[in-house]
């Protein structure tokens, strides 16, 4: 029997952060790179996603996991929609800034649009997160997230 083994975060973590601050780094840039106005199809399109037809995607959100196995959550804060609901929590984030091992995510929330379908919301709510104390890293569908 063959056993599988993903090299990728055994050659990172000699560097600092490791493995996932290599991933979130480019979550980061492509988030960067996301331009409404310019929807190049080409290999190097700074647009996230498949499909040019729908809005650009512009976020790549993701699922922090710790050593327990549990997501880590955050409160929501949604001001900008008429809501502040401090006990409501949510376990999805959007990379905002990366400053050596520190990320700093948005924490979004999900709402149904007009066709009844799930989407991901920006909040107004913000935390900084030592990369090193996470575990794995989900990374969901890439998303057009509005109020970013």
């Amino acid at each position: 029997m063959h056993e599988r083994v993903n090299n990728m975060c055994f050659e990172s973590e000699k560097r600092e952060g490791g493995c996932l601050l290599e991933i979130l780094s480019i979550i980061d840039i492509l988030q960067r790179n996301a331009c409404p106005e310019e929807c190049i199809l080409t290999c190097d399109k700074p647009v996230l996603g498949e499909n040019t037809s729908n809005p650009v995607f512009n976020t790549r959100p993701v699922i922090i996991y710790s050593s327990s196995g549990k997501p880590f959550s955050m409160p929501i804060s949604r001001e900008n929609l008429g809501h502040n609901d401090m006990n409501e929590l949510s376990s999805v984030f959007r990379v905002e800034k990366i400053d050596g091992k520190c990320v700093t995510f948005r924490v979004l929330t999900s709402s149904i649009d007009e066709e009844g379908k799930n989407k991901f919301v920006a909040t107004n709510s913000y935390f900084t997160f030592d990369i090193s104390c996470a575990c794995a890293l989900r990374c969901l569908d890439d998303c057009h997230v509005e109020c970013i």
